[in-house]
């Protein structure tokens, strides 16, 4: 009766497990998407805010110095998101789901035990 329990306590373990393992993914997804909707719209206020500098000093932002001040621009209001991402990436990549207990491998390693 004991050896029941222990079966049901461990397949109980690793529903808990799995729930939890796949709530963490869930959250870390969710994390990412947030990151995501921020950097998008830090980047966009910050080349509009360029822009308009720009603008009223009279420099059309299609000209090759500009251009590349406006990209500069981009990459550095996104580089701790992307960091981030990354990071969120490996954390997403470390997040497994608990081993599986295969119960007939334990019952048949406990039977060779008693008949061996």
């Amino acid at each position: 009766m004991g050896q029941l329990v222990s079966d049901v306590t461990q397949i109980l373990d690793y529903q808990k497990s799995k729930k939890s393992d796949n709530n963490a993914r869930l959250n870390i997804l969710q994390q990412m998407a947030q990151d995501e909707k921020a950097k998008t719209n830090l980047v966009k206020k910050s080349l509009a805010t360029q822009r308009a500098k720009y603008g009223a000093a009279g420099v059309n932002a299609s000209s090759t110095s500009a251009g590349s001040v406006l990209a500069r621009l981009r990459d550095e209001a996104s580089q701790p998101y992307t960091d981030k991402k990354l990071a969120n990436l490996e954390k997403l990549k470390n997040t497994k789901t608990t081993k599986k207990t295969n119960l007939l491998k334990n019952w048949l390693a406990r039977f060779e035990n008693i008949v061996g």
